[in-house]
């Protein structure tokens, strides 16, 4: 992932400094529980890690001439140990080391991702509860349906990104295993007691049964777990930047003093931070498919996955690490406007309480049909302009007759849209939802 988009803590997991030091503990973690088992010296484990050592560069100017990256890693940590080096990687094959570095870097990105949600959480709770009363206009099809608060709808979101917590929880205990087996993953050569050493000192579970390589359905979850995420990413960010076009300006991303919109427009505001999100999320996304293919691999094992995880699980961790970061940011500093708000919602004269009338005509023994119609006839007059929906109901005397003038005012109560917020609350936030009560 290009700099731009990238926070360092989750750039260092994906660091080739970061790879062969992990590579390094897994190796010497091995020679660890080969010395225990007698296997090995113990003080060749131990002059592994006094001596071991290694050098990015030396690594790669090694790997252009046996074209192998762990046996170049290998050559250059056996330059610096010495002669005790032949006792490193005993029994083991490359994807031992590969494969169970591959889980310590995805479940610390995980851990990194896992946080950035945390953040995003508690600004979402913050700002719902900031706004648990304000009224707001509910689209459907972008066109306004009926009343409700600005508050259920980023509970809304903060219910889907508890979703979205859970499932990283659940996809980092899938993808968080380690694979010291050998050669298609008989143990022939190497004590199955070495992979669970290894597995315990670097925090990872045990693949209960690999081929050469860990099976990729588990990196298969864990992407489209990130994919999933994403896509919540994304449906925030259209529902901001809807809400900042110029026509509603119901909310809008923090304009920072000295901010510029447009290089031609000084007047410009835009919403680039969301659109942004909208343009990484694509990116998180398009590593799923290349991950559900990567699961059917030839025979114990091919490298078709190989090239591919290089590039995408990178990428779509940082892409998804920034996203996040920055959608949290997006959160906490949104600026709302309240009478934005309110007047897009009497806009259209009362018309978002048009479902309110029909069902007190039902009540009243007029059939639904016939009281749809009625509805219709005078909603679709008041949506032309002139007398609203109220006004042009209380003319009609076929209403008249069902429904008293002080029982029509109340179906255009706003508050009637609002009474089970608390419901809908305590179910997002618990029982701690007193603040922001309407006073």
């Amino acid at each position: 992932m290009i700099p731009r988009y990238s926070r360092p803590e989750m750039a260092a997991i994906w660091s080739p400094e970061t790879r062969f030091r992990i590579w390094f503990e897994i190796e010497a973690h091995a020679a660890d529980a080969m010395a225990a088992l007698g296997v090995i010296p113990k003080a060749a484990a131990r002059a592994i890690w006094k001596r071991g050592r290694f050098d990015p560069a030396r690594i790669d100017a090694i790997e252009r001439e046996t074209k192998h990256d762990v046996i170049a890693f290998l050559t250059n940590v056996a330059e610096h140990v010495g002669k005790e080096a032949r006792f490193l990687h005993q029994g083991m094959t490359s994807s031992d080391v590969l494969d169970t570095c591959l889980g310590v870097q995805l479940a610390r990105a995980a851990d990194l991702l896992i946080a950035d949600i945390d953040r995003l959480l508690a600004a979402l709770a913050r700002r719902a509860h900031e706004h648990k009363y304000t009224p707001t206009i509910g689209r459907s099809h972008g066109i306004h349906a009926e009343p409700t608060t600005f508050g259920v709808k980023l509970a809304t979101f903060h219910a889907e990104f508890q979703r979205a917590r859970a499932r990283l929880v659940t996809a980092r205990a899938e993808v968080a295993v380690a694979k010291i087996s050998g050669a298609v993953g008989t143990f022939a050569n190497i004590d199955p007691r070495v992979e669970a050493h290894v597995a315990r000192k670097l925090g990872l579970a045990i693949e209960p049964v690999s081929t050469q390589v860990i099976p990729r359905d588990r990196h298969a979850a864990f992407f489209a777990a990130l994919g999933v995420v994403a896509s919540s990413v994304e449906r925030l960010a259209v529902e901001i930047r809807h809400l900042q076009r110029s026509e509603l300006r119901e909310a809008e991303e923090f304009f920072s003093p000295g901010q510029k919109g447009s290089s031609a427009m000084p007047h410009k505001r835009n919403p680039v931070l969301t659109e942004n999100l909208t343009g990484l999320a694509r990116v998180v996304r398009a590593a799923v498919v290349p991950a559900l293919e990567n699961v059917a691999l030839w025979h114990e094992r091919d490298i078709s996955h190989s090239a591919v995880e290089r590039v995408f699980a990178p990428d779509a961790t940082i892409a998804l690490d920034f996203a996040l970061s920055r959608l949290a940011g997006v959160v906490e500093k949104l600026v709302v406007y309240k009478e934005a708000m309110q007047a897009n919602l009497d806009r259209l004269g009362g018309l978002v309480h048009s479902q309110r009338v029909l069902l007190a005509l039902t009540q009243a023994g007029i059939s639904r049909e016939e009281s749809y119609a009625l509805v219709q006839r005078h909603a679709m007059a008041a949506w032309q302009g002139g007398a609203s929906l109220h006004d042009r109901l209380a003319a009609d005397p076929v209403v008249s007759r069902k429904i008293a003038a002080r029982d029509l005012a109340k179906l255009f109560d706003m508050a009637y849209h609002t009474k089970h917020v608390d419901t809908i609350f305590r179910r997002v936030f618990g029982r701690a939802t007193r603040l922001g009560r309407k006073k």
